[in-house]
């Protein structure tokens, strides 16, 4: 596969951290807007790229995150006040202001989370479509809503959609902009304000769209950022917020899931996934092979929704393989800062560890390394070559646990009955693909799929893109939803008022509680009658 040099030396970045990317006073600028770091000892930040440093971070204590709770609260009564339409301005003016100083996003994205910069615009692209969805669709999703009453003219009824109050949002490190836009915006619009955790890796990316978003009219304090370790600020961030959502493993899920059950306090979980790809007997093998390569590899298969398994009918699985494997190997690795490489880095040394060891593991008991399979440090410290996999066996960790790399198996089969069960074993249901010529076939695969979203003919970007959808796993990949009128609504209180004119639902004085019912009974039955409107 082709490689790069790991600089671009003609275009300087706006943040340090990359040769030829002078250190600037703007990692500090954005660094300032973190809540706290008077108490606790900074950290220092490596660009995954170089090793280099890319920025200081201040570390908040338990007390200060506790204090922003304070604040955001205090905040929230004001905010919750402005018309709804008002907050939607916010968003959509955020919109452009996204896209307009997209560049030095960019930068920030590739040098913190060590993406290409076609990945890393997927970020620009994904928190630009959030808060177009939600500034245009916002109000109406909110507004109140007439309900047809128990007595039709004599019962008035609605339903009204109130903030929850503070949340908390803990964001992980993989998609540092897309994923805070998912998650912060719609809590903003509803009324809510927000106390957010990024992960110290990609904290800038954060603190940047909350610069912006301050620039388009967010009041400072309705949005914080606290930065600090899980383990020293963690118990603020689970008992102060009225909801709370988290991106993350698995594991952390469930024991948040734990705490935060015993305050009788809503969450929503974006977990784990081992995410498979069906390509069926009459794929387009050339197209399912180049959306193979984008499912599998974009932003170094460090996505929650990325392909991890890939199920070929035997019928076309040679050619698919050879074809996937020569559009692998043309991948461009590299760290510049342009569109002129296809893959970028991993992003942490745990990353590297975990990847290669799937890798080893696998190779040690039998399966075939068809393409990558090692580390390139010859281009920076945490490259890893896009790997393909086949003969994997059960007993190997790449089989069923989550990689989170660039790492792919690719297994055969003859039934699509058995692919089906096949793809659906496992404790994961979070993202799926099925490539088919046959757009109504591979929706119908779809739907016996066990998973929250399912692409046909993409692999996750269908889906990922469509804001109106909602996004979120099955089984063991989490629970609720984001993105679309439920990634709204979890974020509000849902409320019923019914008004009773006239008649009273008992019987009047002096009627037998038999003739009330029998008249009860008659009207229910024509009610369940008239047509829908």
């Amino acid at each position: 596969m082709t490689s790069t040099t790991p600089v671009n030396p003609s275009r300087p970045a706006t943040i340090g951290g990359v040769p030829g990317a002078p250190r600037t006073s703007r990692a500090a600028e954005l660094a300032d807007r973190a809540v706290g770091g008077l108490h606790n000892a900074p950290i220092e930040l490596k660009a995954p790229f170089t090793g280099l440093t890319t920025a200081t971070l201040p570390q908040a204590t338990e007390h200060e995150v506790r204090a922003a709770f304070e604040r955001a609260r205090e905040a929230q009564r004001a905010w919750a006040r402005r018309p709804v339409r008002e907050r939607a301005r916010v968003l959509r003016h955020l919109h452009d202001l996204v896209l307009d100083k997209q560049a030095e996003a960019l930068d920030l994205i590739q040098i913190e989370a060590g993406k290409s910069r076609l990945d890393a615009f997927d970020e620009i692209s994904a928190t630009a479509l959030v808060a177009a969805y939600y500034g245009k669709h916002g109000p109406g999703i909110l507004a109140p809503r007439r309900v047809a009453g128990v007595l039709p003219l004599l019962t008035k009824a609605g339903q009204l959609h109130h903030p929850k109050g503070v949340v908390g949002v803990i964001s992980p490190w993989n998609y540092p902009l897309a994923l805070t836009a998912m998650d912060v915006l719609p809590a903003l619009l509803a009324g809510n304000t927000v106390v957010q955790k990024p992960d110290n890796q990609t904290a800038l990316s954060a603190l940047w769209l909350h610069e912006l978003a301050c620039a388009a009219g967010l009041p400072p304090q309705a949005w914080q950022i606290v930065l600090g370790r899980g383990s020293q600020i963690g118990d603020a961030l689970v008992e102060e917020p009225d909801y709370v959502c988290f991106t993350g493993s698995t594991p952390t899920g469930k024991r948040l899931a734990g705490r935060i059950a015993q305050r009788l306090t809503g969450y929503s979980l974006e977990l784990g996934g081992k995410n498979p790809m069906l390509v069926l007997p009459d794929a387009d093998v050339s197209k399912a092979a180049a959306g193979a390569v984008a499912a599998c590899f974009s932003s170094a298969g460090q996505l929650c929704v990325s392909v991890e398994r890939i199920y070929v009918h035997d019928s076309i699985a040679e050619e698919f393989i050879a074809a996937f494997a020569r559009r692998t190997e043309a991948l461009r690795l590299g760290g510049t800062l342009d569109y002129g490489t296809d893959m970028g880095s991993l992003t942490s040394t745990g990353q590297l560890r975990a990847v290669s060891a799937h890798v080893d593991d696998a190779r040690a008991q039998g399966a075939t390394v068809v393409t990558g399979g090692k580390a390139r440090p010859d281009i920076g410290p945490l490259f890893y070559e896009p790997t393909i996999l086949t003969g994997v066996p059960e007993t190997a960790r790449v089989f069923a646990e989550e990689t989170f790399g660039p790492v792919v198996s690719v297994y055969r089969y003859s039934n699509v009955d058995d692919a089906v069960e096949r793809a659906n074993d496992t404790e994961f249901g979070l993202n799926a693909s099925v490539w088919s010529r046959d757009g109504k076939r591979g929706w119908e695969i779809a739907a016996r799929l066990r998973a929250g979203t399912v692409n046909v003919n993409e692999g996750y970007a269908a889906t990922f893109g469509t804001v109106g959808l909602p996004m979120g796993g099955m089984k063991e990949s989490g629970v609720g939803r984001r993105n679309g009128a439920e990634g709204l609504l979890k974020y509000t209180e849902s409320q019923s008022i019914a008004v009773q004119r006239g008649m009273r639902l008992r019987p009047f004085p002096g009627m037998p509680p038999r003739i009330w019912t029998t008249l009860m009974t008659l009207g229910m039955r024509l009610l369940a009658r008239l047509p829908r409107r």
